[in-house]
C-alpha cells in the first residue's frame, strides 16, 4: 500500500491531507448534532408523532446500514473522493427539501422518513469510503495519534452540534435548523474537493486480480471469522450497539414527553455528553498507559449499562436533567476511550488487504443491527411502556461486558506491535 507519509512527518496534523479529511469529518458530525436535536423536535412536538412514528423513523435512518458490507467492497474498488463528494451532495440536497417544505406547509411524516432513508444511505457510502481513504493518507505508525485526533474532533464538533442544534430550535424552528446540516455537507464536499491522496496514482488494494462483489465481501467475513480477537470485539459491539439502539428509539421521545425536557435542555444534555466524549478521546493514550488497553475496553463497556440507572429512575425537574448530563458525560467519556482502543487494536491486528472489509464488517453488525432494534423497539411498545423498553435494552448492554471478561482482551496490556494503516471516526460506528 502506498502512504503518503514518510519518515520525514513526525504527525498525521503535518499531513494537509489528513487535515482536510478530519475538517470534513467534523463538519459533517457538527451537522449531524444539530439534526439530533432538529428531527426529533420537529417530529415529537410540531408533526405531533406517536411512539409507533418516532421508531419507524429511527428504523428507516438505520436501514441503510444494512448495505454496509457492499459499500465496503466498493470503496477498495473505486475511488474514495469521488464517492465522499456524491454523498455529501445527496446528503445536502435531501435535508434541504425539509425546510422547503415546511415553509410551503406541506411537511409530513413521510416525508422525514424519506429523508431519513436518503440521508443514511449517503452516509453509509460515505463511512465506507472515509475507513478506506485514510490508509492513503497516513503511515501505520501514525493511525493511533489519527484515531485520536478524528476521535476528539468528532466529540467537539458533535457536542458544539448539538448545543447550537437546541439554540437554533428556539430560535428559527426545528425544520429551519435543519439547513445547517445541510450547509455541513457542502462545507465537507468542498474540503474533500482539496484532498490529494495518492490514490489516483495506484490502484486500491485487491484490484491487481478483482473477483465479483458477492465473492468479496464474503471473503471479508470469512477473514473477520477467523480472527478470534477482532471476532470477539466486533461481535460485543454488535450486542452494544443493538442494546443502546433499542433506547435511543425512545430516548429523545422519552425525555420530550414522560420527563418534560425542552428542546434547549434536550441539546445542553446532549451537548454534555458530547464533551465528555472529547475528553475520552484526548485521554486515550493516558488511560491505556495507566491501566492498559484491555481494562480500558472492558470498562469502557461495562459503564454503558450502568449508566442507564439514572435515565431508568429519573423523573422530570432540574435536579435529574442535571443527573442525566452527568451520567452522559461519564458514559461518553469511558465509551469513545474504549471506542479509540479497541479500533486501534483491530485494526493493528487486521491484514492490510482485508482493512476496508474488516471495518465495513463491523459497521455491518453494529449500525446494521440497529434497523432491528428500533424495529424491535416498536414492537415491544405495543405489549410494554416506554420505561420497560429502556430497561430491556440497558439489560441487553450487560452481555457485551461478559463476552470480553471471558477473552483474552481483558487482560491485554499494550497494543500489539504490527502495521495497520486504517481508522474511522468513533461516532461512525456509533461508539
Amino acid at each position: 500500500m502506498t502512504v503518503t507519509a514518510g519518515t520525514r512527518k513526525t504527525t498525521a496534523w503535518a499531513i494537509p491531507a489528513y487535515r482536510y479529511l478530519l475538517g470534513s469529518e467534523a463538519v459533517t458530525l457538527a451537522g449531524s448534532g444539530v439534526s439530533a436535536v432538529a428531527l426529533p423536535a420537529l417530529a415529537v412536538l410540531e408533526l405531533r408523532a406517536t411512539a409507533g412514528q418516532v421508531a419507524t423513523l429511527a428504523f428507516l435512518g438505520q436501514l441503510p446500514s444494512t448495505l454496509a458490507l457492499w459499500a465496503g467492497a466498493m470503496s477498495d474498488r473505486h475511488a474514495k473522493r469521488f464517492q465522499l463528494l456524491i454523498s455529501d451532495l445527496v446528503a445536502a440536497a435531501a435535508l434541504t427539501t425539509i425546510p422547503a417544505a415546511a415553509l410551503a406547509g406541506v411537511l409530513t411524516i413521510g416525508q422525514l422518513y424519506g429523508v431519513a432513508l436518503a440521508v443514511g444511505a449517503a452516509k453509509v457510502v460515505r463511512d465506507a469510503a472515509a475507513i478506506s481513504l485514510l490508509p492513503a493518507i497516513v503511515a501505520p505508525h501514525l493511525l493511533h495519534e489519527a484515531n485520536s485526533r478524528l476521535g476528539a474532533a468528532s466529540s467537539a464538533a458533535n457536542s458544539a452540534g448539538s448545543n447550537v442544534g437546541a439554540a437554533l430550535v428556539g430560535a428559527v424552528g426545528a425544520a429551519r435548523s435543519l439547513l445547517v446540516d445541510a450547509g455541513s455537507f457542502l462545507v465537507s464536499a468542498w474540503l474533500v474537493i482539496r484532498i490529494r491522496p495518492p490514490e489516483a496514482n495506484t490502484p486500491p488494494v485487491g484490484t491487481e486480480k478483482r473477483h465479483g462483489l458477492m465473492r468479496e465481501v464474503a471473503a471479508g467475513v470469512r477473514y473477520v471469522i477467523a480472527q478470534p480477537t477482532i471476532r470477539t470485539v466486533i461481535a460485543a459491539l454488535a450486542v452494544l450497539s443493538f442494546g443502546l439502539a433499542l433506547m435511543n428509539t425512545f430516548w429523545a421521545y422519552y425525555l420530550l414527553t414522560a420527563l418534560d425536557v425542552s428542546p434547549t435542555a434536550f441539546g445542553v444534555i446532549m451537548g454534555a455528553g458530547g464533551m465528555g466524549s472529547l475528553a475520552g478521546a484526548l485521554l486515550t493514550s493516558r488511560l491505556t498507559d495507566r491501566f492498559g488497553v484491555g481494562p480500558v475496553i472492558t470498562i469502557g463497556f461495562a459503564v454503558s449499562p450502568l449508566a442507564q440507572v439514572p435515565l431508568l429512575l429519573a423523573g422530570p425537574g432540574r435536579g435529574w436533567q442535571i443527573v442525566l448530563a452527568a451520567t452522559l458525560v461519564a458514559q461518553l467519556f469511558w465509551a469513545t476511550a474504549a471506542g479509540v482502543s479497541q479500533r486501534t487494536l483491530r485494526q493493528i491486528l487486521c491484514d492490510p488487504a482485508f482493512q476496508g472489509r474488516m471495518q465495513a464488517v463491523s459497521t455491518t453488525v453494529t449500525a446494521g443491527s440497529r434497523p432491528l432494534a428500533a424495529a424491535t423497539a416498536g414492537a415491544l411498545a405495543l405489549v410494554l411502556d416506554v420505561p420497560t423498553v429502556l430497561a430491556v435494552g440497558a439489560l441487553l448492554q450487560v452481555v457485551p461486558v461478559l463476552l470480553l471478561l471471558a477473552s483474552p482482551v481483558r487482560a491485554l496490556r499494550t497494543m500489539p506491535i504490527l502495521p495497520a494503516p486504517a481508522a474511522v471516526p468513533p461516532a461512525r460506528e456509533g461508539t
